[in-house]
């Protein structure tokens, strides 16, 4: 169950309308699919914030992406400084990164008071904002992740404005936040696969909610708003070790090779086939550490003729040899297993 909220122009920050000229070119459910499946989530943080009637809270910079989800509660939220907007329950809101914010409740006539850092606790890898012996009117959850492709391109690392989205209890959001900071407060095993597991879930609900939605709010990012370069983006993340070439992708995106070249770059920051070298790296990495696959096979598998020319490419990449890489990634979750306590 969903409903679509239109948000209002003066609530956006830094709001661009103009949409490049591939963007009447339509993604397939297969493009979206692949993008999904191999996207990576790094959780960094989670936070829990809990405001009180007459208070306020300040959040400064986070070099990362955060998902705030109103658990209940109404209040104001003002990003970056821009105008207040009002929360409510179920209003979910992913802030760009190094962008700060705060938050509200009215109390009165009184003058509001700003929650102090000394009513800041952390324990195994949550922060709690809230004032003590004091009882919450905001109850917000916050996750500060890095969600990428490969090692440099990151889908929310070119946000400039928030992405707010009114969900409903139906959809169960607060369920997998509350179960993602259980995670971390039990540490088990697997603490970090689970966390990351769950957030991905928030991003794949947000990403479906769009392409359902008049607010479509995907084209804000670069890498999915020129579909015509996405859907050959998708085509690289979905088989990297294939043999592509820039002719080959560009004819994948029904461009010429010199408008692909010099959009996709624009995009990306860098050419395809270093982006592909990227992807590459990151399956062979995957393959190294999840299967008994031998080193040849690997090299095969992420589009490598020869050992000696994949050993070069995954040494630049990770600065080590793929051998040594599969030992110490396995020495290291081993380690982990033994002492979970320390995975955060």
């Amino acid at each position: 169950m969903y409903t679509s909220k239109a948000v209002p122009t003066q609530a956006l920050v830094g709001q661009n309308a103009s949409l490049p000229a591939g963007s009447t070119v339509k993604l397939s459910t297969t493009d979206i699919n692949n993008l999904m499946q191999v996207l990576n989530i790094d959780v960094i943080a989670l936070t829990e914030l809990l405001v009180p009637h007459g208070h306020r809270v300040e959040m400064g910079m986070i070099d990362a992406p955060g998902i705030h989800y109103n658990l209940s509660g109404v209040g104001r939220i003002s990003i970056n400084g821009g105008p207040k907007m009002p929360l409510s329950p179920h209003l979910l809101i992913i802030v760009p990164p190094n962008t700060p914010f705060a938050i509200e409740v009215d109390g009165g006539s009184d003058p509001l008071k700003l929650i102090s850092r000394d009513c800041w606790t952390r324990q195994d890898g949550i922060l709690r904002v809230a004032m003590p012996n004091e009882q919450p009117e905001i109850v917000q959850i916050c996750g500060f992740f890095n969600a990428s492709f490969g090692q440099s391109v990151r889908l929310f690392g070119e946000l400039r404005e928030p992405v707010i989205e009114q969900f409903e209890p139906a959809d169960k959001i607060d369920l997998k936040l509350r179960e993602a900071m259980d995670e971390l407060l039990q540490q088990e095993v697997g603490v970090g696969a689970m966390t990351a597991s769950l957030l991905k879930q928030i991003v794949v609900s947000l990403v479906r909610r769009s392409l359902r939605s008049s607010q479509r709010w995907t084209e804000r990012f670069s890498i999915l708003a020129d579909r015509q370069v996405t859907r050959a983006f998708a085509d690289m993340v979905a088989r990297p070790g294939a043999a592509h070439s820039v002719q080959s992708l560009a004819h994948s995106a029904g461009l010429s090779r010199s408008g692909f070249m010099a959009r996709f770059s624009e995009i990306f920051g860098q050419s395809p086939m270093v982006i592909l070298r990227d992807l590459r790296m990151r399956q062979a990495a995957i393959d190294l550490t999840t299967t008994a696959m031998s080193i040849d096979v690997i090299a095969h598998n992420a589009g490598y003729e020869s050992r000696s020319s994949f050993v070069r490419a995954f040494r630049k990449a990770y600065n080590r040899d793929p051998s040594d890489y599969r030992r110490t990634t396995k020495e290291g979750k081993a380690q982990k297993a033994k002492h979970p306590k320390r995975s955060v």
